[in-house]
């Protein structure tokens, strides 16, 4: 599918296919169910978004809300970019753990879970890692993402070693 110029959720799910709509949508109520106060559901970059609003944290590096999850339908399959496994060894074991029990295949890039259909997720323990990052924890993991370790060159002396 082209990315989506939907400004809302609403046109963007009505833009779908009714078969990639209702796969979307169960996937998008489990979400909404265990997003923890803070997090704002909104239309980002041709994607159904889970974000922190700029108003709250506008401290990113790209000037955009600051992610935690997000909604696609893409040309061969839905996605949901699931940040928090794939900033948290925890989370993910525990996401691997649930599709093992349930017998399911995982399809996971870095963030972006792959699926067909809704029931191919294990949807009790997403809604479970959806609601363990409260928003504030999601703001402390982010900037101690971003932190230099000391003694590593920041972009400007990495970019006139360059030039030598």
């Amino acid at each position: 599918m082209a990315r989506s110029a939907a400004k809302s959720v609403d046109q963007y799910l009505a833009e779908l296919p009714a078969d990639r709509r209702v796969e979307l949508e169960q996937v998008r109520q489990v979400i909404l169910r265990s997003l923890p106060r803070g997090y704002h559901e909104i239309m980002n970059g041709g994607l159904i978004a889970y974000v922190i609003p700029l108003e709250r944290f506008p401290n990113t590096y790209n000037g955009q809300p600051l992610y935690y999850a997000a909604l696609a339908a893409q040309k061969n399959f839905n996605t949901l970019y699931f940040l928090g496994p794939y900033g948290s060894p925890e989370q993910r074991t525990k996401l691997e753990d649930a599709f093992k029990r349930a017998g399911k295949k995982m399809d996971m890039g870095k963030s972006c879970l792959h699926f067909k259909t809704a029931a191919d997720l294990p949807l009790q323990t997403v809604g479970e890692l959806i609601a363990a990052v409260p928003a504030e924890k999601w703001i402390a993991m982010y900037e101690a993402s971003r932190a230099r370790p000391s003694g590593r060159p920041g972009k400007k002396k990495v970019a006139a070693k360059r030039k030598r």
